[in-house]
């Protein structure tokens, strides 16, 4: 077996649940890295896993848990996918904020890179790809991606609604949003794309573990059974791809969180209340879904 001296190195100083990025910075000597810091880093993550990543909405959702059973009717399928459009829109907004409020060249290339995707610029990818999917790669980069308006996102989803009968009109608007959807909207421009970097950091990194939680596995599994179900043929490409792109993202977006704890001397409770701020605001757009669809079964 040959030596692994970056393994080594986090076996003596006992570090060795930190990211490969971060281990490579420590046994450099980098600014700002040090075992004090990283052993407090690590005491910290405990602290996360026990009271930011164990939040409901991450742990159980019930209305997802409802989805994928595929028992949905049309005007519940419908109803989601209004609300869903709103919040689509609406995350342009948070975004775009996120963006304008980096702090650094590399932050808001970052931001850049989410917000052209999400209005059609596909992603590059650094080597070339079999093949290739209608939708697009979920690796790469914007640099040197093509615009289209059909890989805009919230045309993927405009898809589904024609296919139920919606118009795009009735789709994406935020007079059509419940009081929860618009909610969760707010809080996402409040906190994910507000003006105070640390919070924002903290709301994106809880929306980053909410988004890779399992949800879209849930909502696929709901809509291939309703398909199966109702003789439909509702296109599921805008929950696939994102089902794939968020599967990648764990890891970057802890590794995200070590560099910031390194680089900052960051406000632990402030970062733990604040992503918990940015959760319940999560929960209350899913339970409004939850609520409405309840209200529509007795409707019915």
């Amino acid at each position: 077996m040959q030596d692994n001296p970056l393994a080594d190195f986090a076996q003596k100083h006992h570090i060795e649940n930190l990211t490969l990025p971060s281990l490579l910075a420590l046994s450099a000597g980098h600014r700002g890295y040090s075992l004090t810091k990283a052993k407090r880093l690590l005491k910290f993550q405990h602290r996360i896993n026990a009271e930011l990543l164990n939040h409901r909405i991450i742990t159980h959702n019930p209305y997802t848990v409802w989805f994928e059973q595929g028992d949905q009717s049309l005007t519940q399928i419908k109803a989601f996918i209004i609300q869903f459009s709103v919040f689509s829109n609406q995350f342009l907004i948070a975004q775009l904020n996120k963006m304008i409020h980096a702090e650094t060249l590399e932050s808001m290339r970052a931001s850049k890179e989410i917000l052209a995707n999400e209005i059609g610029v596909c992603f590059k990818p650094a080597a070339p790809t079999n093949g290739g999917d209608a939708l697009g790669s979920t690796e790469g980069s914007i640099e040197g991606g093509i615009f289209r308006f059909g890989a805009g996102h919230f045309e993927w989803l405009y898809h589904i609604a024609k296919k139920l009968g919606l118009s795009f009109a009735d789709i994406g608007q935020p007079k059509q949003g419940s009081a929860s959807t618009l909610f969760f909207c707010n809080e996402l421009i409040r906190l994910y794309g507000g003006d105070d970097y640390q919070v924002s950091q903290a709301a994106s990194y809880a929306v980053e573990n909410w988004a890779a939680a399992g949800f879209w596995g849930q909502l696929i599994k709901g809509f291939r059974r309703f398909n199966e179900i109702n003789g439909a043929d509702l296109p599921m490409g805008f929950f696939v791809w994102h089902d794939q792109l968020e599967s990648q993202h764990a890891a970057h977006t802890q590794e995200e969180l070590e560099e910031l704890y390194f680089t900052l001397e960051l406000d632990e409770d402030g970062f733990i209340r604040h992503g918990n701020q940015m959760l319940d605001g999560v929960a209350a757009f899913w339970d409004g879904l939850d609520a409405q669809r309840r209200e529509l079964a007795a409707v019915h």
